[in-house]
């Protein structure tokens, strides 16, 4: 492995710690908001990313550094507790947590995006000869720059991906219960049940 691909390796799992943390943070806060104080008890509505990899240390940690240091694609997963007789009693309530993560997701691809436009705009960052998902925008010059070029592409490519693949409706993925969204009161309760069910 080459100096520059560990570093580009380095970056990716950063912005997947950082990425993943405020996704969990942000169903524990939705949870929060709503009723269920399990995952703020468990001190997950928390940009620290510690409280996250310690519920999923092998989703957080282990298997996507496995992932970068074989060469694959960046993978891991996490977490926030609920209490499954909240989103029984809520199943809006339990929806709108669900959503909470991807909508996390898309505001960093806002702030990625307003950055980049940014650095555009100051002459640090160049839009690419060759786009490409690790390579949005590139540096001027060399130097921190050239950090910053890959730091702001990752964030970028890799919330974008987070944010689209947890709206899939395939259990156990958010985009599932936030389908109790789209129907009447009684119907979501039945939905909450059906997916407990097959979970």
């Amino acid at each position: 492995m080459t100096p520059e691909l560990l570093a580009l390796g380095l970056i990716r799992y950063v912005v997947f710690l950082f990425s993943t943390t405020c996704h969990e943070a942000a169903h524990a806060l939705a949870a929060k908001l709503g009723g269920d104080m399990t995952a703020f008890e468990a001190g997950q509505v928390s940009l620290n990313p510690i409280p996250h990899i310690r519920r999923e240390p092998f989703g957080m940690v282990m298997v996507p550094l496995l992932a970068l240091l074989t060469g694959g694609a960046m993978i891991g997963w996490a977490s926030a507790p609920y209490d499954p007789r909240w989103q029984q009693r809520f199943p809006r309530r339990a929806a709108w947590m669900s959503l909470a993560g991807p909508a996390a997701n898309f505001a960093l691809v806002v702030v990625a995006g307003v950055l980049i436009h940014v650095g555009i705009a100051a002459g640090v960052l160049q839009a690419p000869e060759r786009l490409s998902s690790l390579n949005l925008v590139e540096p001027v010059h060399a130097g921190m720059a050239d950090v910053l070029a890959r730091f702001l592409s990752v964030l970028f490519s890799l919330n974008l991906l987070l944010g689209v693949f947890n709206l899939l409706p395939v259990p156990p993925l958010d985009g599932f219960s936030a389908i109790a969204l789209l129907m009447p009161a009684s119907m979501a309760s039945r939905w909450d049940r059906f997916a407990h069910g097959i979970r």
